[in-house]
């Protein structure tokens, strides 16, 4: 009587546990595309800064470079691409400022 019980306690409680922790896992999905997604908009908008700063005045200094190309490995990794790719290679081909300002 009691193992009866427990399986009908199991059979009912079992299908609701697993439908809360799916539903769980597709909102923090959903989060963390978010995220995701935030992030590389705000990455393409600081990678499109630096192109127009540094492509404008035909060099860039080498921390900023460093930056860009940290930025652009993220924004990469992220699944962004599109116009930043040649954005990327206007920039890899600026000289290099070893010392001084931007």
């Amino acid at each position: 009587m009691i193992v009866q019980i427990i399986m009908s306690v199991y059979s009912v409680l079992f299908p609701l546990l697993v439908g809360y922790i799916i539903k769980l896992l597709k909102d923090q999905k959903k989060e963390r595309d978010a995220n995701a997604r935030g992030t590389m908009l705000l990455l393409r908008v600081q990678l499109i800064e630096y192109h127009d700063r540094y492509t404008a005045k035909g060099t860039i200094p080498s921390y900023a470079y460093q930056n860009f190309k940290d930025m652009y490995a993220a924004y990469h990794d992220l699944g962004g691409n599109g116009m930043i790719e040649k954005m990327k290679q206007e920039v890899d081909d600026l000289d290099l400022e070893r010392k001084g300002g931007d």
